[in-house]
């Protein structure tokens, strides 16, 4: 299956932080233009402005998240164009990236399959700083010590989108006072369970944020090449109309009350 990553010219976009509507309206625009061959292949490592939950584009709002807790620490809220569940995302504390691919990438795959074959190449990246991770089905990363991160993805205009959430550092305390549905799984455990549930990269290898981002990409561009390259000011330009008119509004934050 390696041949499948390999057919493809696969291109780094790594910039300043963005604003976590912008992040949204990027991973729409990014995978609409390599699903209509104007970009190459995209892996996109993203870097975040301000703290926020990330919740899939079928999740209620209402159930995902407490809004008095929410406005107490300051975060907002963002709805993905992809499935899966809520995120709680704090800049320094999280590790977030975009897989962009033309849908032959995981062509007569299930979604389990393709969950497991765009997962490989991290997994290789955290083993290799030594931590014995692997894959549960359906969109987690785990280990030993507990769950590393979460996927999600959608397929829309020829393309795939896969993007990973992965906890560097985790404050689980405030995460349960933002995240109704961690509150609920925990409320038979207390919340010290939330920091067992949830196993950050930072307590496992030491390693500074940086560094870790820093083995991934290592990992991937030997691996399967890759080309520092750069959002296009058209592209920007379409995501901050997105973000205008779809991705910061509350009609789109809220389509599933």
């Amino acid at each position: 299956m390696i041949e499948r990553w390999n057919q493809h010219d696969w291109q780094l976009v790594h910039t300043q932080p963005q604003s976590p509507a912008l992040h949204m309206a990027l991973d729409e625009v990014i995978t609409d233009e390599v699903g209509a061959g104007r970009r190459p292949p995209t892996l996109r490592v993203w870097e975040w402005a301000s703290s926020t939950v990330v919740i899939g584009r079928f999740q209620s709002l209402r159930n995902e998240v407490d809004p008095e807790g929410a406005r107490r620490h300051g975060i907002g809220v963002v709805r993905r164009i992809s499935g899966g569940g809520a995120m709680f995302i704090e800049p320094g504390n999280t590790i977030t990236y975009s897989l962009s691919a033309p849908e032959s990438l995981v062509e007569g795959m299930s979604f389990q399959e393709a969950y497991a074959f765009m997962d490989a190449w991290v997994l290789k990246a955290l083993q290799s700083l030594g931590i014995e991770a692997w894959y549960v089905p359906l969109n987690d990363i785990a280990s030993a010590s507990g769950k590393i991160a979460g996927a999600a993805q959608a397929r829309r205009s020829k393309a795939v989108l896969h993007h990973v959430t992965m906890a560097y550092d985790i404050d689980a305390a405030k995460m349960l006072d933002v995240l109704r549905i961690g509150r609920e799984k925990l409320s038979d455990k207390g919340t010290p369970s939330a920091a067992k549930r949830v196993d950050p990269l930072r307590s496992q290898t030491g390693l500074a944020r940086e560094a870790v981002i820093e083995r991934m990409v290592e990992t991937f561009r030997r691996d399967h090449g890759l080309t520092a390259s750069a959002i296009s000011p058209e592209e920007l330009a379409r995501a901050e109309r997105l973000v205008a008119e779809k991705f910061a509004t509350p009609e789109w934050t809220a389509i599933v009350p």
